[in-house]
């Protein structure tokens, strides 16, 4: 499958803002955005007001990058997310939210959905006691996420998952750091996503 290969500093670059792609790094003064705070390329420092086009189009790619999928997933997404009832925009964001490697990030498990990903994409989670390794997979509200055997023996899990217990939990997920075993109580509404992304210029552009 193809995947995003180069520098990821970049991405957050180009949008102008943390998009938290590396874990740690993205906390230290090494961050791509800090040190320097302009747009890659031979023109980065001299961009013009961007167009209403523009506007929409980089809220689109922003999404998209906070949640590490590519285009035609990302469109897809949209497709399910028209098709449902309710708000286009919020349906949007739930469903990316929904992603189990999403999750697993959101859950402390690992330091950037990145490396969520991969440990997804390795198998080390169970959703309903049944080995999951897709990390596009949905889950629902009721699914109980729990790492599987012989990777809560690895310590390297548990030093990341109490490192991350200061990162506030949503309150549509639940998790027991002690036995790994985590909940979905609830699928999230937008006000307990805090990513920065105006969904509604994601649907003017699609609308288009």
């Amino acid at each position: 499958m193809a995947r995003y290969t180069d520098a990821v500093c970049r991405q957050c670059r180009r949008e102008g803002q943390k998009l938290f792609l590396k874990g740690d790094r993205c906390y230290t003064d090494k961050c791509g955005v800090q040190r320097r705070q302009y747009a890659p390329g031979q023109h980065g420092q001299g961009r013009k007001k961007p167009s209403e086009y523009a506007m929409q189009l980089r809220e689109k790619q922003k999404a998209r990058r906070f949640y590490g999928v590519l285009e035609s997933q990302f469109e897809k997404y949209f497709e399910m997310a028209n098709k449902q009832k309710g708000v286009t925009g919020e349906n949007l964001l739930r469903l990316l939210e929904t992603r189990l490697d999403n999750v697993v990030y959101r859950l402390g498990y690992a330091m950037s959905r990145r490396e969520a990903r991969q440990m997804v994409g390795h198998g080390h989670f169970t959703v309903n006691g049944r080995k999951v390794n897709i990390p596009s997979y949905l889950v629902k509200a009721g699914d109980v996420i729990d790492m599987r055997s012989a990777s809560k023996s690895k310590e390297r899990f548990r030093n990341t998952l109490e490192g991350n217990a200061a990162r506030p939990l949503p309150r549509w997920l639940e998790i027991n750091r002690d036995s790994f075993e985590a909940k979905i109580v609830s699928l999230p509404d937008r006000e307990d996503i805090d990513l920065p992304v105006e969904e509604h210029l994601i649907v003017e552009l699609y609308s288009k």
